[in-house]
């Protein structure tokens, strides 16, 4: 991979010198520049700002320079490069302007981001370019009237947050009147009072591959934790191939919300375990969603309702999952072919070329990190104000269902599961845990149908829920 891309600079060069004498360049950080803003600010178009493994306590503007931005990822695919090298955004110059990273200035397609974790963003002051007012938006990363690229990111752990403005979204990512493409990213754990993990507001652009999970708290504008969308922009929202799975929202959708005009198509994608709110996966009635795995189902070509089975890491498909092979047949959403293998897929993808649901089917389906996204164990997600027991989704259930619970000190936990004599007959949680919300899944396979009950003790504090079984 390196020497390819050498190889291109230097016909690049070549050609370029008839005209100019100039030649883009790779800038390198800490090398040649001590900070990735200072890099930015020297480069010059279809420059490369190479960064080192590190941590880099800065938000990047990228002022409308139309480069490529990039970890020692692109190198050799080395996942461990986007892990180790942070853009951690929780230390400001100008406390209104905490986006780790801002495209704002008419970047083009030519501008490129990849290969980092972006976390500790809190989001930008900003005034909504449609008059409704000041908000603060966009966590991670906030574009506005710009197309760049963004791909291979881990964006987890930032909050858009409350202060003097009507109110906050777009925790993981903010994207309004752009074409962005994003694709193969990870975006979970962020936080805002909509669109916890990504908005897009009166844009269009390409969102491919990513998976979407574990973002949490909203509660405003129909809240859409996973993805929310608003106003119609004369380009298409396509997404396509992308897992959308265990966000949690306060009130409204926890999944995918849609409203304002807001068009987009939803094409072989894995929508499921969105929780709190009014439990949706999706709201929207200007959404085409076609060969789509939904919780609940959902009108539509090729949809399904089935559990997913996703593995105990990072939302891989197990090998008996009913979500491969089960995309749109046509050739164009094939997953990459085997070459030892003809007729099957390359892994992440699993069966036949025949495009899988979710993050690792269709033509860019790749390994996105090697971060490990924990499914099956215990998942905090938010953190509560009490100690509360919410009550188990789906219900009724077969064979697995969530519990969810809050704590809000840190002592020993304990969830078990009775039956209606009385009887324990499962130990979900048995460990010290730190205050939070926490997600389990229980898996009622071998237990036959009727009411249980689940009942979760802290300290002296208990509670007890019921729920059905149905084989």
């Amino acid at each position: 991979m390196k020497t390819i891309f050498i190889f291109f600079c230097m016909i690049f060069c070549a050609l370029v010198s008839f005209n100019s004498d100039s030649c883009a360049t790779i800038i390198n950080v800490p090398a040649q520049h001590a900070t990735i803003q200072a890099a930015v600010n020297a480069s010059a178009d279809s420059d490369t700002v190479l960064v080192q493994p590190g941590t880099y306590f800065e938000n990047i503007n990228f002022r409308g320079k139309n480069i490529v931005l990039t970890s020692l990822f692109y190198q050799i695919n080395n996942y461990s490069y986007i892990q180790t090298t942070i853009i951690d955004g929780s230390n400001p110059v100008f406390p209104d302007s905490a986006s780790c990273v801002i495209f704002s200035n008419h970047e083009d397609s030519t501008t490129v981001l990849q290969g980092f974790t972006l976390t500790g963003g809190t989001g930008t002051k900003w005034q909504d370019e449609h008059g409704a007012g000041r908000f603060r938006e966009g966590g991670g990363i906030l574009v506005a009237y710009s197309s760049p690229v963004i791909q291979f990111n881990i964006i987890s752990g930032n909050n858009a947050v409350t202060g003097g403005v009507v109110s906050t979204g777009g925790g993981g990512i903010r994207i309004g009147d752009s074409y962005v493409r994003f694709n193969n990213n990870v975006v979970m754990n962020n936080t805002g009072r909509y669109g916890a993990g990504i908005v897009l507001n009166y844009t269009g652009g390409e969102y491919k591959n990513n998976l979407i999970c574990k973002n949490f708290g909203s509660l405003d504008f129909g809240a859409g934790s996973g993805i929310w969308l608003n106003g119609s922009f004369h380009r298409e929202i396509l997404i396509e191939n992308n897992t959308i799975a265990s966000n949690s929202s306060n009130s409204g959708t926890p999944g995918v919300y849609s409203f304002g005009g807001a068009r987009g198509t939803l094409r072989n994608n894995i929508i499921w375990g969105n929780h709190g709110g009014n439990t949706s996966q999706i709201t929207g009635s200007l959404l085409v969603v076609s060969y789509c795995d939904v919780q609940g189902g959902w009108n539509g070509a090729g949809n399904m309702n089935i559990d997913p089975e996703f593995d105990s890491t990072n939302y891989y498909l197990k090998n008996t999952s009913p979500a491969i092979d089960k995309g749109d047949s046509s050739l164009i959403y094939n997953d990459p072919e085997n070459s030892a293998n003809p007729g099957q897929a390359l892994l992440p993808a699993l069966g036949t070329v025949r495009n899988d649901l979710g993050t690792y089917g269709g033509p860019l389906s790749k390994v996105i990190s090697n971060t490990v996204v924990s499914v099956n164990n215990i998942n905090s997600v938010s953190n509560p104000e009490g100690f509360k027991l919410y009550q188990n989704y789906p219900n009724p259930f077969n064979p697995t269902t969530n519990l969810e619970f809050g704590i809000s000190e840190l002592g020993l936990v304990n969830l078990k599961v009775y039956n209606v004599l009385g009887n324990e007959v499962a130990v979900l949680v048995n460990e010290n845990l730190s205050p939070g919300t926490y997600n389990v899944k229980w898996n009622s396979s071998g237990f036959t149908s009727g009411i249980y009950y689940y009942t979760l003790k802290s300290g002296e504090k208990l509670e007890t829920k019921k729920m059905l079984l149905i084989k």
